[in-house]
């Protein structure tokens, strides 16, 4: 008797942890918008493999290298050079795409879009993405307006998942 109910307390503590791990998964942590199945890291690809720390130096999209990466809010994050990998590491915050990297009008508008690498601006110092051109043009005829309701609207859909909120 004591045997059962060792394996029924057992198993009630790892359910119990297993109920706290996808809790944090699913609910309390800002949600990363991820590619490409897992990396040899074991995280998720952001920005579909391009370099954030580009966008702010060369200005322009650019696709990282395999060898240059770095796991950050459990994405992989690649770059272009040691260099942008290094700036990268030492203030992510800065180089990060806005909204977890969701396009920045699909968040304005409650959703969670794919944001398109090829679809950016850098506004006030930060990177934001879109879905497609057609969306970016969209976007573009009021950037102030979508990034206001935007940053409203991240806050209460951060943790979900893009298909918590269809």
């Amino acid at each position: 008797m004591s045997l059962i109910r060792s394996f029924i307390a057992a198993f009630t503590v790892l359910t119990v942890f297993a109920g706290l791990v996808a809790a944090n998964v699913a609910g309390t942590k800002a949600d990363t918008n991820v590619s490409y199945g897992l990396t040899a890291k074991g995280y998720g690809l952001a920005v579909h493999g391009y370099d954030v720390v580009a966008y702010f130096k060369k200005g322009r999209p650019t696709i990282g290298r395999a060898k240059f990466s770095a796991v950050h809010n459990d994405a992989t994050y690649r770059f272009a050079s040691e260099d942008h990998l290094k700036a990268f590491t030492d203030d992510p915050e800065k180089y990060l795409p806005q909204y977890g990297g969701y396009c920045a009008y699909g968040v304005a508008v409650g959703a969670k879009f794919d944001g398109d690498p090829q679809q950016w601006r850098i506004v006030a110092g930060k990177l934001y993405l879109n879905l497609n051109p057609e969306v970016q043009k969209l976007w573009r005829s009021d950037i102030p307006g979508f990034i206001k309701r935007a940053d409203r609207n991240w806050s209460k859909i951060a943790t979900k998942t893009p298909n918590d909120l269809s």
